[in-house]
């Protein structure tokens, strides 16, 4: 048994490799878990004792085999949830998050195998985040951001890069949501904010929306 602070710093270093496509630094884990740096090497050297992370002082961090497979259950864990509460309770994709937190420490295998199943097995969670099967394997979809599509190129929106409470609501606010399709219509070179269509409705994002919005490649 693993506490849920254990289970927190592998769940972010699991999503800074898939990111990094590498081992992480004690500071880019300090960032992801919001501690300092002495209390992140304090946890690093708990994880190696139990052999869930392989670390070198001053060489990063990466997760073993046996830390990947918690780490890639727990996420699994998280957003099975997060999917249960949109699809079956309703809830906003800007109000599961926290709710998720508490969820994904429950330890019953048999309710997530069965969680799964009631859910028909989905692939990807509310915000187009991929869902690892009970081994750990997950579908991956080929995504660039909004920002990089040219004038009169349009695309399926496939997830969010930023997943805040205030980022989602803001998509709400325009009736952005996955699996809209989105269309391009201009580019202002000055600030390099977009014109976009969407269901028939035209209106301004920012380029920092834009780069915030994860279409199909």
């Amino acid at each position: 048994m693993f506490s849920q602070a254990e289970e927190n710093y592998l769940k972010a270093i699991y999503a800074l490799e898939i990111d990094t496509g590498k081992g992480v630094s004690t500071n880019l884990i300090a960032k992801k878990v919001l501690s300092k740096a002495s209390s992140v090497t304090d946890m690093l050297q708990r994880l190696a004792e139990k052999e869930l992370v392989i670390y070198k002082k001053y060489q990063g961090v990466k997760l073993s085999d046996k830390g990947r497979k918690i780490a890639s259950n727990i996420v699994r864990k998280h957003r099975l949830w997060e999917t249960f509460l949109v699809d079956k309770l309703h809830f906003s994709w800007d109000e599961v998050h926290d709710v998720a937190e508490q969820l994904e420490h429950i330890k019953s295998e048999k309710l997530i195998q069965q969680l799964d199943s009631f859910l028909e097995f989905p692939t990807h969670d509310p915000h187009g985040d991929p869902i690892p099967d009970k081994d750990g394997n997950f579908t991956k979809r080929k995504k660039i951001k909004l920002s990089q599509l040219n004038e009169n190129e349009q695309s399926i929106l496939l997830g969010v890069e930023d997943s805040s409470d205030n980022f989602l609501k803001y998509l709400n606010k325009k009736n952005i949501s996955i699996g809209n399709t989105i269309r391009v219509l201009s580019k202002e070179p000055f600030d390099n904010s977009m014109e976009i269509e969407i269901d028939n409705t035209q209106f301004s994002i920012t380029e920092e929306v834009a780069t915030n919005l994860l279409v199909k490649a």
